[in-house]
């Protein structure tokens, strides 16, 4: 479980600006539940995704996410994760493969949500936002996932469950400066 709670260069939650956040979701909450539900709430309504509002800005982990007040699903991923573990809370990272269009003649991209320990089970959530297609709530008695695989398109619920964001996605961050650059073809 210590992995789960452990600061790494992508969710690094010992950041001064991560630290801040972490003390006012505290101050509001009442316990740990409503904790991760306002760490939820914030990360998705407050971090918006980079695509959605089309800005060219590359966040490349939970710091820059907040920094920047914007990221992609890795990076919005990341910062939950890291709000989530410096109050203890065991969180990871899991993966879906997605088409880029309604169906897969666009390619696929690699969709990152979150995992939390919570009253002796592990619950899928996503901070993506709900779209058009998907309108959810939030829960921690089961799996909230804003995308439902389709298999007919080659999509894919890993059902995974990672202590840090994938070595190849942090690398395509690391090199990239544009959010337009990053590649619209990834699997893993």
């Amino acid at each position: 479980m210590n992995e789960f709670l452990s600061e790494t260069p992508s969710i690094d939650y010992n950041n001064s600006i991560i630290q801040e956040k972490v003390q006012e979701l505290k101050n509001c909450s009442s316990d740990d539940a409503d904790y991760i539900k306002r760490s939820y709430i914030f990360v998705r309504d407050e971090i918006p995704h980079s695509w959605d509002i089309g800005v060219d800005v590359v966040s490349k982990n939970a710091s820059e996410a907040l920094i920047n007040k914007t990221g992609i699903c890795w990076t919005k991923s990341c910062l939950l994760a890291a709000l989530l573990r410096a109050n203890q809370i065991p969180s990871g990272i899991s993966y879906q493969l997605l088409t880029l269009a309604e169906d897969d003649s666009q390619g696929h991209m690699i969709h990152a949500l979150n995992t939390v320990y919570f009253e002796g089970k592990w619950i899928r959530i996503d901070a993506r936002r709900n779209n058009e297609n998907s309108d959810v709530e939030f829960s921690l008695d089961k799996d909230y996932l804003i995308f439902e695989p389709r298999s007919e398109f080659g999509e894919i619920d890993y059902m995974d469950n990672n202590a840090d964001l994938d070595e190849r996605l942090v690398d395509i961050l690391a090199k990239t400066e544009s959010l337009f650059e990053i590649p619209t073809d990834l699997k893993f």
